[in-house]
């Protein structure tokens, strides 16, 4: 039931009326403004984090239609959080919004469950893809041990080449999973070559070797059980900082095979394929969220794309829908340049219960995706040189960098704070603030709540630790401040599970197997894997 609340900006909405939205068939948009680390420990199945230190900068790229329903929620009690929320939020002009009543301890209360981790949906996915297709795995030392006795083998990285180049299998290449169908015949040669795909953990090996299976490629593939981890867990020698990745030698002889085999794979899983006038008049629809996604390399794309298209490599689109699309229901359409990549990410996402559609005309489509951002408040910026006057004035820092970006290195003096706790800030608002932020936007809206305290004089600088270095301003390290359990933006056990800390890469994998035993009947219902 909807009962009404002291603050106008948002209704509440109780635990039960929004489980029944979340499977009512409508677009949702439910919205986790805590920060990250808190969003990990423990948040709702489909919930999509947008923090509220970056509510403004992500909410209209995941939620651009200004009347989609929208919930956001926080921890409960004495967090107020979603009511500031819920209050930019109007003011960035949605008119829809709604908080959990509660929070997420309601949640608890009221007897549904609460998931950890990040992209849940996409990995409860990989997990249940696993049981529905048999993929076939091999272990770590069983790979190990092929390649030392020189095995007509390859193993391909479906991650982004950055996690690649963080630690990998050695003798990977990498080749991220929305390029395999565009290009694994061009590293795999020989059809008696064995495929083996690998991540960190699980998702991307499964969804990858599952992939070339479902593309009917003749060689015999492996998705690598648990990735890096369990290669790092068996005490296997990782390498660090390779560079080894596909090449740019597609033959635009091979294009048109690809091309069919991909179509055959769309076809099968039941892929609209729609011209760009159509889409055009799914934008025009007031009454629906269209997202006009380019799956292409990052390479690609900065070479042009449509009009307003958002760039989303097509592994990662599976892998982290949530990174993209924050609007359960709405309509997704890819696409590539060729038509062999888009079918099979669209193949995917429609197995994940997502309404993909495949543009015909790909990039050479006429199509205009007008993006609808509003563009941050004004703030004076200060180069580094600036900055060093500012300080030698007596400004006072505040640097809202991450939490462990602070730990590393920072300016001698200067404050670490995270927007939703300003108000812990012992600041003298008769002087002038510095916010030391990465990101200018980030700045000029966190100096609105600054401004709320009663700070005046507020300026930003975006520099780093070496800019800063250079101006001969001074810089500290302190490895334990912020505290652990300050460091809300930080999620430890996802990322040390790499760090030398084998406890944390058991953790994970354990979490990670065990999503599908945590979902309800409707969460596993959401996918489509019964009708394939």
């Amino acid at each position: 039931m909807m009962h009404p609340t002291p603050d106008h900006f948002a209704a509440d909405v109780d635990s039960h009326t929004l489980k029944q939205w979340l499977h009512d068939g409508g677009e949702i948009a439910l919205l986790d403004v805590r920060e990250h680390g808190q969003y990990g420990e423990s948040h709702l199945f489909y919930a999509v984090p947008v923090p509220y230190s970056r509510l403004e900068v992500d909410a209209t790229r995941l939620a651009p239609r200004r009347d989609v329903r929208m919930v956001v929620y926080d921890e409960g009690g004495a967090d107020d959080t979603a009511a500031r929320a819920a209050r930019a939020l109007a003011a960035l002009g949605y008119s829809n919004v709604h908080r959990l009543a509660g929070g997420i301890a309601q949640w608890r209360r009221d007897g549904y469950a609460a998931f950890a981790g990040v992209n849940v949906p996409s990995k409860t996915f990989g997990e249940l893809a696993e049981e529905v297709f048999h993929t076939p795995r091999i272990g770590a030392r069983e790979l190990a041990e092929r390649q030392r006795r020189g095995d007509d083998l390859i193993v391909l990285d479906g991650r982004p080449y950055a996690e690649y180049q963080k630690m990998s299998i050695p003798g990977g290449v990498c080749c991220p999973n929305g390029e395999l169908a565009l290009r694994a015949h061009t590293l795999a040669k020989s059809p008696q070559t064995t495929i083996v795909i690998n991540c960190a953990g699980r998702t991307r090996s499964i969804i990858g070797a599952q992939t070339l299976i479902n593309l009917g490629v003749p060689n015999p593939v492996y998705a690598l059980e648990n990735g890096t981890q369990g290669w790092y867990l068996e005490d296997l020698r990782l390498e660090h900082g390779a560079l080894r990745r596909y090449g740019d030698d597609i033959s635009p002889q091979d294009v048109p095979a690809l091309a069919q085999r991909s179509a055959a794979l769309a076809e099968r899983h039941g892929v609209p394929t729609v011209s760009a006038d159509e889409v055009q008049g799914w934008l025009r629809d007031a009454t629906r969220s269209t997202f006009v996604c380019d799956v292409r390399s990052a390479e690609e794309y900065a070479l042009g794309t449509l009009p307003g298209a958002r760039h989303t490599p097509g592994g990662q689109l599976i892998q982290a829908t949530d990174q993209y699309v924050a609007v359960r229901g709405a309509r997704i359409v890819v696409f590539d340049a060729e038509g062999v990549r888009a079918p099979v990410i669209a193949s995917w996402l429609r197995l994940m219960g997502w309404d993909a559609s495949v543009l015909k005309e790909g990039v050479r489509a006429r199509l205009e995706c007008a993006a609808d951002e509003t563009p941050p408040p004004a703030i004076r910026m200060l180069d580094d040189a600036a900055l060093a006057a500012a300080i030698a004035q007596g400004a006072q820092l505040v640097d809202i960098r991450p939490g462990m970006r602070y730990r590393d290195r920072h300016i001698a003096g200067a404050s670490w704070a995270i927007r939703p706790r300003f108000d812990r800030l012992r600041l003298d608002t008769t002087r002038p603030v510095v916010l030391l932020a990465e990101d200018a936007a980030l700045a000029a809206w966190a100096a609105q709540d600054l401004r709320a305290l009663g700070a005046t004089d507020i300026s930003a600088n975006a520099g780093t630790p070496a800019g800063w270095s250079a101006q001969g301003i001074a810089l500290e390290s302190t490895p334990a401040e912020p505290a652990d359990a300050d460091c809300i933006d930080y999620l430890f056990f996802v990322h040390d599970r790499h760090d030398g800390n084998k406890a944390a890469a058991r953790q994970y994998l354990a979490w990670e197997t065990d999503l599908v035993r945590q979902i309800d009947e409707r969460e596993r219902a959401a996918y489509r894997f019964t009708a394939h």
